[in-house]
């Protein structure tokens, strides 16, 4: 019986933590099982730790810009570089217990090691092999070692990894991943970010106001892949003012590596070719998900892409075996990964949740400025056959904007013309990670316009021009 359990979850990270402690919660005996951190790779080496470098990048971009604000800081300012890294890395921590706590506060399991699936309904765990760093990480104290388990119900939690390109093999020295581009032992002087999805541009926007010479190079004729295309070109120029060079529509062909430098060669999309000497090189080409070793293949759980295929509530075809987040595919975000977790295990108590949809997933990039969108662009709206009413309203037609020295940005609403239903809203600027919620949440409750312009927003927020955006698709617009 000790060995025994109702659902055990394989992976510790947002989503396998998150789904461990709502099955507990709903009565199930539940074990987690981790090989390497609580909190996995958002916690640890991902979402929480680069907004603490973020975070580390604006208050010195506000202390050289002291002067717009009529203030005088007496003295040189300067970066720490492993103080800026000792702080993110203490924030991980932090949180790192926290989890651990959360478990054992709800009467979860963590099992300690790696996790096969050997048949529906068992798992063998064997000892942790080294981690990213290159070395085992002691478990947790409590937690229980490798062997074999069972258990009802199974679910695959084991995220993703970076993605690696032939020729842009990283080697932790000159060519990093965000492994080490979140520990720099000194600050480069110049760097080469490959790709320009949110980890490849925030990357972009923290080195660069630490001083960094930046090159972000894209295959794809638009940054932000995902996002609004007129959101996205906004957020370029801002990027390009601030001495980001961006090259679209082009790829790295080839590096050659020198003792403490990287040559890039660049061709473009007519074949047009260049070469740029960088200090540092980071590959952010995306990531794939983690289904290696897990026994996959001999039970014939069906991937797809490197993903795991699931229903709407993250069932595989194989009965009695689950898989939610990263490895479950995209939207590869923390909280699709901890929702996805909870309409799972919801639906094996037989709560009947809504099955997850993946329109509603709001997503932030935390550069300067930042990126944050909900539902369909513009051009997505148009594919899908909707005839379309476009809303948009500026920063600097907001007070509050202004007072904030942040008066360049834009909040972009996409509605049906039919019903009024907000299709998508999409915004770049100060603090929109924040904003975003609000759209989300009128998604959610399927407001329509109507509903949107009588709501009442408060006097000065940046929140207004949410408001605004709304009323601008309608003709309604006050400010501008």
């Amino acid at each position: 019986m000790a060995d025994t359990y109702d659902i055990i979850v394989i992976g510790g990270g947002p989503g396998g933590y998150v789904t461990a402690i709502r099955a507990a919660q709903l009565g199930f005996r539940t074990a987690v099982v981790e090989r390497e951190h609580l909190g996995g790779i958002c916690l640890n080496w991902g979402c929480i730790p680069t907004k603490a470098l973020l975070r580390s990048a604006e208050i010195y971009h506000y202390a050289t810009h002291a002067k717009d604000y009529g203030l005088v800081l007496n003295g040189t300012m300067s970066v720490d570089t492993a103080a800026v890294v000792k702080r993110s890395r203490g924030v991980s921590a932090q949180l790192n217990t926290g989890v651990g706590f959360l478990l054992k506060k709800n009467k979860v399991d963590v099992i300690w090691g790696e996790a096969a699936i050997a048949k529906p309904g068992e798992i063998v765990v064997k000892p942790p092999a080294k981690s990213v760093q290159g070395a085992p990480i002691p478990a947790p104290k409590g937690a229980k070692e490798a062997g074999t388990y069972q258990a009802k119900h199974i679910i695959i939690a084991t995220g993703a990894r970076p993605r690696v390109l032939p020729g842009l093999e990283p080697d932790k020295k000159l060519v990093w991943t965000y492994f080490e581009a979140m520990m720099p032992e000194k600050m480069p002087k110049s760097l080469l970010v490959v790709g320009s999805g949110a980890i490849g541009i925030e990357f972009a926007s923290f080195y660069r106001t630490m001083g960094a010479e930046v090159t972000v190079v894209e295959v794809l004729p638009q940054i932000l892949p995902v996002e609004d295309a007129e959101i996205a070109d906004i957020a370029r120029k801002r990027f390009e003012k601030q001495g980001i060079k961006i090259f679209t529509g082009a790829k790295v062909t080839k590096l050659d590596k020198a003792a403490d430098s990287v040559t890039a060669h660049i061709e473009d999309g007519k074949g047009a070719r260049q070469t740029i000497t960088v200090e540092r090189v980071i590959s952010a080409v995306g990531v794939v998900g983690n289904i290696e070793n897990l026994g996959l293949e001999k039970l014939g759980v069906k991937t797809d892409r490197g993903c795991i295929v699931i229903d709407g509530v993250g069932r595989t075809n194989v009965p009695g075996i689950y898989a939610i987040g990263d490895v479950a595919g995209p939207p590869m975000l923390a909280h699709k990964a901890e929702h996805e977790g909870v309409v799972c295990v919801e639906a094996i108590k037989g709560h009947h949740p809504h099955p997850m949809d993946k329109t509603m997933i709001p997503g932030c990039t935390y550069c300067h400025p930042q990126v944050a969108s909900v539902g369909l662009t513009e051009a997505k709206a148009k594919e899908a056959g909707y005839d379309v009413r476009v809303g948009r309203f500026p920063f600097v037609g907001n007070g509050k904007a202004i007072a904030l020295g942040e008066p360049d940005g834009l909040v972009k609403t996409v509605f049906d013309k039919k019903t009024g239903k907000l299709l998508g809203a999409h915004m770049v600027g100060a603090e929109v990670t924040e904003l975003i919620q609000g759209f989300v949440i009128a998604m959610n409750l399927e407001t329509t316009e109507e509903e949107l312009i009588h709501a009442v927003f408060p006097h000065p927020t940046l929140s207004e021009m949410m408001h605004e955006s709304v009323m601008d698709a309608y003709g309604r617009a006050i400010h501008i």
